[in-house]
């Protein structure tokens, strides 16, 4: 007979694809968020960094005498207050091309014998209020010897440019090759056509919403530190600064966050102020709060992008690639961040191939210090470079060989019939229909009626170009990542995982991923997620992964509640447990109406005495998800722009994507991913820069002078998916979160191109570049 069962209603409404709005947005929107800077501990002090105004000197003295004496001043301090505790360094472990490991530079938490960039942190001052400190900090006496400085990455790699470190020759601390020189050589020299760029992925302030901030308190009793902040991960944070920073075992460190303003990768990692701040609350005995202010965390937040780059693709006669190859110069700003080494290498060689089945791929990047700020992740971390990169050099590669640029990347797509297809990069795809998401992106955008649009901006006086954008990503693989649920007695169940939101909205997509596999209420969900007490395992927010760890993570720790529920509801319902059956929240006896609600069953558990050994005594479960591969979300952006000839401004005036993210768990929210990655790769291609003068001085140092997409300077998006499932996680997903700045920037930039004819302009192009371009100046 068919089974005629209707659906449970509220998976119609809560479950897997369904468009739930987001849970968090009620508290956010009204005002009830709480950010680390809301918090106000008991006897709470403040403190405020004594920042270097020179891009490169030596430190000579550091008076601190006159800041002492001010009042509510608690304590000054400088690095020699600081030697006990351990330095940041990266923590990837690259080689060069000769086998050498990276030179690794290890950074205290305050400069003591030179500075390296305007905003390096000599000295901090504590006091009793934010303005005492501000005023003390002030009055600290630097005296910098200067030194000349370099902020360019080829330019520090030069002979005779400043050197930063005595360590560290040429500057170069790490010279990464990953593909085979010889083939790659052999195949250029080969081809029917080659071409080549020299492209500038331009340095970007991170800009989140919510500056840095941090509480520190220590608990003199159980010898334990805690720290109140805005993260990306809680549990690698308290690694990181356990291990390698204050030298203490893990469980002596506790991090807890709260909501959290935005990241986009900046936040993943500890800074110098947090040590800074829990060696003073442990030296005063009082919590030491910091905050940034705007001016300081474009200076000391870790900064994104900044890679010079000659990128080369060797096509035959037929138009299929042979070869493409990247010699970048990547810089690292004047200290190396936790991760700060991927992405002009790692990342660069992983994503460069896109969904294109080129054979051979070379990977040539010097890592460089210069006087700058630190360089770390920001959103796409190398993958939207990779991917601007290769749509950038097929683009031009069609224009020069007189080829329809549509048809050249239909011939060289990786077909649905070649996977598991190993790429030359290493990694292994597994699904996507890539000219399918291709050809849906041509009808959507209404490709063929592009000349009649042209031809009208053309009478009033307009330039109007299009951009294609392919992308695929290679998402971030989810670390060990840990599933918990937990049945409370008020009948909450709640979600404990590693991963951490800081923007996306991850109870929601979580809870319906729960609320599908085991039936129990949506609104009874609850999450966990920004306590280390609470974690055994988690890898954090980052690199488009939390879905797919936490997800599986979930779909795990379910799998654990439903095997004890079926021994638990055999005991109460009087059957063996091989003849229990679950589904849609129920545990029933198989071939009859009997049977017990998983809420129901939770609470006699509680409430029933002492149970046989082989019952378990609640439903709730703790588990590990192992390390699971990656996974390669991929879409097409197209985009159609607007210019002005006679002031070079731009205007965005269609925009429309399809991606392939797998499964999808919750529409609206990828597509507000989606939104916002956009945005920001506009922003990227359209107005920021961080800009230096030659003795290092930024000339970007607030938003009076550095630019950011406002909302119009951005269209309406079209947006649609053809999900094809990933095959190597159990919910199918494939991540979204900077799928949105791997497209928008090839699109964008491919469009203004098409606008001037076929001219190549580096980000951002600004009405200055874009004017001098059309008028030949």
């Amino acid at each position: 007979m068919p089974d005629t069962a209707m659906p449970d209603p509220s998976l119609l409404k809560y479950g897997i694809g369904q468009p739930v709005p987001r849970q968090e947005d009620p508290l956010l929107l009204t005002g009830r968020g709480r950010y680390t800077d809301d918090i106000a501990l008991e006897g709470q002090v403040w403190c405020v960094m004594v920042r270097s105004p020179y891009a490169h000197g030596i430190i000579r003295g550091i008076g601190t005498e006159a800041a002492r004496a001010m009042p509510g001043v608690l304590g000054v301090f400088t690095a020699a207050d600081m030697a006990e505790y351990g330095p940041m360094r990266c923590l990837l472990p690259f080689t060069s091309k000769d086998g050498s490991p990276l030179i690794n530079i290890e950074r205290g938490p305050l400069a003591a014998d030179k500075v390296r960039f305007v905003g390096d942190p000599v000295a901090f001052v504590v006091a009793e209020t934010k303005a005492q400190a501000r005023d003390a900090a002030e009055a600290v006496e630097l005296d910098i010897e200067p030194l000349e400085a370099v902020t360019e990455a080829s330019a520090a790699a030069a002979p005779g440019a400043p050197q930063l470190y005595d360590h560290v020759p040429g500057n170069v601390v790490l010279d990464f090759r990953h593909g085979d020189a010889e083939k790659v050589a052999e195949a250029f020299a080969k081809a029917a056509h080659v071409t080549t760029l020299r492209i500038r992925s331009n340095r970007i302030v991170v800009c989140a919403m919510e500056p840095r901030s941090a509480i520190g308190s220590f608990e003199a009793e159980e010898g334990r530190y805690v720290l109140r902040l805005g993260c990306q991960g809680v549990f690698g944070l308290r690694n990181q600064l356990a291990r390698d920073i204050l030298k203490v075992s893990p469980e002596k460190v506790r991090i807890l966050t709260g909501n959290v303003g935005g990241s986009f990768g900046m936040k993943a990692s500890a800074y110098p102020e947090y040590a800074c701040i829990l060696h003073a609350a442990k030296l005063l005995g009082r919590p030491v709060k910091w905050t940034d202010e705007r001016t300081g965390s474009f200076l000391s937040d870790c900064h994104g992008r900044d890679h010079e780059t000659e990128a080369s693709l060797a096509i035959d006669a037929e138009g299929r690639f042979l070869a493409v190859k990247l010699v970048s110069y990547g810089n690292m700003g004047a200290y190396l961040s936790t991760v700060g080494n991927n992405m002009g290498t790692g990342n660069f060689t992983k994503n460069i191939q896109s969904n294109y089945a080129t054979p051979l791929l070379l990977v040539e990047t010097k890592n460089v210090v210069t006087n700058t700020t630190p360089i770390s992740a920001y959103r796409g971390a190398g993958r939207p470079e990779a991917n601007y990169f290769m749509e950038r050099l097929i683009e031009t590669a069609a224009r020069e060989m007189g080829k329809d640029p549509i048809a050249l990347r239909r011939l060289n797509h990786i077909r649905p019939e070649q996977f598991p297809f190993r790429a030359a990069s290493g990694s292994i795809y597994d699904s996507g229909h890539f000219t399918a998401v291709l050809d849906r992106a041509l009808a959507a955008a209404d490709w063929d009626g592009f000349p009649a649009r042209k031809a009208e901006s053309a009478a009033r006086g307009m330039l109007r170009g299009r951009g294609l954008g392919n992308f695929l990503e290679c998402t971030a693989p989810p670390l060990k990542e840990q599933g918990e649920i937990v049945f409370g007695e008020d009948g909450s169940v709640t979600i404990v995982t590693g991963t951490l939101d800081y923007g996306q909205g991850h109870w929601t997509p979580f809870a319906q991923v729960l609320h599908a596999r085991l039936g129990v209420p949506f609104e009874r969900i609850r999450l966990v997620q920004g306590d280390s007490d609470r974690l055994i395992a988690g890898g954090g927010t980052g690199g488009s992964k939390s879905l797919m760890a936490s997800g599986s993570a979930i779909l795990q720790a379910a799998d654990i509640v439903i095997e004890k529920g079926r021994r638990a509801a055999g005991y109460i319902l009087e059957a063996a447990t091989e003849d229990i059956e679950f589904a849609d929240g129920r545990f029933t006896i198989a071939g009859t109406d009997r049977g017990i609600g998983i809420m129901e069953l939770a609470a006699r558990l509680r409430e029933i005495g002492p149970l046989p050994q082989d019952v378990p005594n609640a439903l709730d479960s703790r588990t590990v998800l192992d390390q699971a591969p990656m996974a390669f979300p991929n879409g097409c952006h197209i985009c159609e722009v607007e210019i002005d000839p006679e002031t070079g401004h731009v205007r965005i005036d269609r925009y429309t994507s399809v991606n392939d993210f797998g499964v999808i768990v919750n529409p609206l929210l990828v597509e507000g991913q989606a939104h916002g990655g956009i945005v920001q790769g506009i922003g990227q291609a359209l107005h920021e820069r961080v800009a230096y003068t030659e003795d290092g001085q930024p000339l970007t140092g607030s938003f009076m002078d550095y630019g950011l997409p406002r909302a119009d300077d951005v269209p309406f998006f079209g947006f649609e998916s053809l999900p094809d499932p990933c095959k190597t996680n159990p919910l199918g997903a494939k991540g979204c979160g900077e799928a949105g700045c791997a497209g928008s920037l090839p699109a964008v930039m491919n469009a203004i191109s098409d606008a001037l004819g076929g001219k190549h302009i580096d980000m951002p192009a600004t009405p200055e570049r874009i004017w001098a371009a059309i008028h030949g100046a």
